[in-house]
């Protein structure tokens, strides 16, 4: 199985050069430590941000320098910083290219929830439905199953919905998966990883087709 930066890995072969990338908090902002050498890709964050680098070597850290989820970046040359009013404009006008989010449920429609479990305090929604409603492409980045051990690739979403038919791909720890009018296409599997694992962990409609290969991480 994939950790964290694994997800993020194989989630970085996903960004073309040239691309306007948004990524979430959680897993999605690890993205930026992977992004290809060479790649002139930018980098947005909701809170202001355009030209996001990988994250600050510790004692580097500049604490007024912040992404969406509150942590510490580096900026690009040439990188450019302006208000949130700004930066929604840009997301609702379609200039991003691809946005990388995290989930706690994902539907084999597409259907995202990822901002609320009903009874739990919560600061807000967030940009995430602004972006699922205006991104041109969108990849999900979850852990396949939650600590009871329990699917989070569903049939249908049971938490609040974020997004409706609007997730594209998704990849976990155990899997990369295309949504399609069938289901969850399984595409690859982690290192390690068997298809009969993958259906254990899979709630939803999955659909196999052929030998299914290994994610290539490096």
């Amino acid at each position: 199985m994939l950790d964290k930066n694994g997800i993020a890995k194989r989630i970085a072969k996903e960004v073309k050069d040239g691309m306007y990338v948004n990524l979430g908090i959680g897993i999605p902002t690890l993205v930026a430590n992977f992004i290809p050498k060479g790649f002139n890709v930018e980098l947005q964050s909701e809170n202001g941000i355009l030209g996001m680098g990988p994250f600050p070597y510790e004692g580097e850290e500049d604490p007024d320098l912040i992404n969406a989820g509150k942590q510490t970046v580096t900026l690009l040359p040439g990188a450019s910083i302006f208000d949130s009013a700004m930066s929604f404009g840009m997301i609702r006008a379609q200039k991003v290219d691809l946005t990388i989010l995290g989930a706690m449920e994902v539907s084999e429609k597409g259907d995202i929830a990822n901002w609320k479990i009903p009874g739990r305090m919560v600061k807000g929604m967030g940009g995430a439905m602004d972006l699922v409603a205006a991104a041109k492409h969108i990849i999900v980045a979850m852990q396949h199953v939650n600590k009871a051990g329990e699917s989070k690739l569903l049939p249908e979403c049971t938490l609040p919905l974020t997004g409706v038919r609007c997730v594209r791909k998704i990849v976990t720890e155990l899997a990369v998966l295309d949504i399609t009018p069938h289901g969850f296409k399984l595409l690859e599997r982690a290192p390690g990883v068997t298809v009969e694992e993958i259906k254990k962990a899979t709630a939803g409609k999955l659909v196999i087709e052929g030998e299914i290969p290994e994610m290539v991480i490096d």
